[in-house]
C-alpha cells in the first residue's frame, strides 16, 4: 500500500467534479467525505483512491494505491484523468471576458474529468447514441455489471477481448437494439484484433482522429468528439449537435427557439481555444445542482 500527497495549482473544485461523477452510478465515491475510487485499466487492473483535503483555491489530495511497483503509472494516469496539469486560472480568466462570464463565476474551478479509460469513452458513447439519458445510463450500468468485473468493489468495463466474444443476442437481452449491439461488439473486435490502437490514435490531431474514427461502423461525429473531449481531454471541442448544449445556449441567450448551427458558431467564436470548457460549463448550467 502506498500514499502520496499531491498539491496542485488552484482553482480546482474537486467537489463540483465529484457532483458530476456522481451522475454515473458506476462511479464509486462519497461527495461528502470527498473521496473517489478510480479504476486503473491496463494489463493488470487496479484501483486507486483520491481523497481531497484542500480547498478550491489550494487543492491538496491524498492518492493511494496497492502496488508500489505501479505507483508512478497510476499517478500519471490520475494526473491525466483529473487534468491536474491544466491551468484552470488561465481558462477562467479567458471566459471572464466572454458571454459565459456569469456561468464561469458560478462554477468557478470546475475541471474536465476524463473517463477512466479512452476505450470506455467510445463504448459508452456508442451505447448513449440517440436514446434518452436515463435509459442510456441504465443500459450502460447493466452492460458493465453483466459483462465487466469488479475489483475492491469498483466496477470495470468489460475488456475489448471480452466484448469481442459477445453475441448480439446477449446485448439484445439488455434492451440493446440489434444495430447497437453489433456496433459495440464490432468495436471490441477491432481493438482486440489490434486493427484499432487508441493509444496510437491519440498522438494525432483532432481532425485526423475524427477522420479515422468515423470510418468505424457505429461511430459518427458526436462519438468522435466524445472521445476527443472525455477520452483524451482535448481542449477545443464543441459538439453543436448535443441537445444539452443547444438547450443551455437557448437558456443563456433567452432564445425562443433552439439555436441554429450558424448562431452557435457565432456565439462560440469568443470561447475559443477552450470550447471544451465552454461545453462543460454550459452543461453545468442546466444540470441539477448538488446541495
Amino acid at each position: 500500500m502506498w500514499k502520496e500527497k499531491i498539491a496542485i495549482n488552484g482553482p480546482y473544485d474537486f467537489d463540483l467534479a465529484l457532483s458530476r461523477l456522481e451522475m454515473d452510478p458506476l462511479n464509486q465515491l462519497n461527495r461528502f467525505e470527498r473521496w473517489a475510487c478510480v479504476p486503473i485499466y491496463g494489463e493488470k487492473p487496479e484501483v486507486a483512491t483520491i481523497q481531497a483535503i484542500g480547498t478550491t483555491d489550494q487543492p491538496i489530495f491524498i492518492v493511494s494505491g496497492h502496488q508500489e511497483a505501479t505507483k508512478e503509472k497510476v499517478l500519471n494516469r490520475i494526473f491525466t484523468i483529473f487534468q491536474w496539469n491544466i491551468s484552470l486560472k488561465e481558462i477562467h480568466d479567458h471566459f471572464l471576458k466572454t458571454s459565459l462570464k456569469d456561468i464561469f463565476i458560478l462554477h468557478h474551478g470546475t475541471p474536465i474529468v476524463l473517463d477512466f479509460a479512452p476505450y470506455t469513452t467510445v463504448v459508452k458513447a456508442m451505447i448513449h447514441q440517440q436514446i434518452h439519458m436515463k435509459f442510456a445510463i441504465r443500459l450502460t450500468t447493466e452492460f458493465v455489471h453483466r459483462f465487466g468485473f469488479q475489483m475492491d468493489g469498483v466496477p470495470f468495463y468489460p475488456t475489448p477481448e471480452t466484448i469481442s466474444q459477445l453475441k448480439p443476442e446477449q446485448l439484445r437481452d439488455l434492451k440493446f437494439s440489434q444495430r447497437k449491439a453489433e456496433y459495440v461488439i464490432g468495436l471490441g473486435q477491432k481493438i482486440a484484433n489490434k486493427e484499432l490502437n487508441l493509444a496510437e490514435l491519440a498522438k494525432l490531431s483532432d481532425e485526423e482522429i475524427k477522420k479515422e474514427l468515423v470510418k468505424i461502423r457505429g461511430i459518427g461525429p458526436w462519438t468522435a468528439q466524445s472521445f476527443l473531449m472525455s477520452g483524451l481531454g482535448r481542449a477545443n471541442l464543441f459538439p453543436m449537435a448535443d441537445i444539452g448544449i443547444q438547450n443551455a445556449i437557448k437558456k443563456l441567450f433567452a432564445l425562443e427557439l433552439k439555436p441554429t448551427k450558424e448562431e452557435m458558431l457565432e456565439y462560440s467564436r469568443e470561447w475559443e481555444p477552450y470550447l471544451s470548457y465552454a461545453t462543460l460549463y454550459l452543461w453545468r448550467s442546466i444540470e441539477p445542482q448538488a446541495e
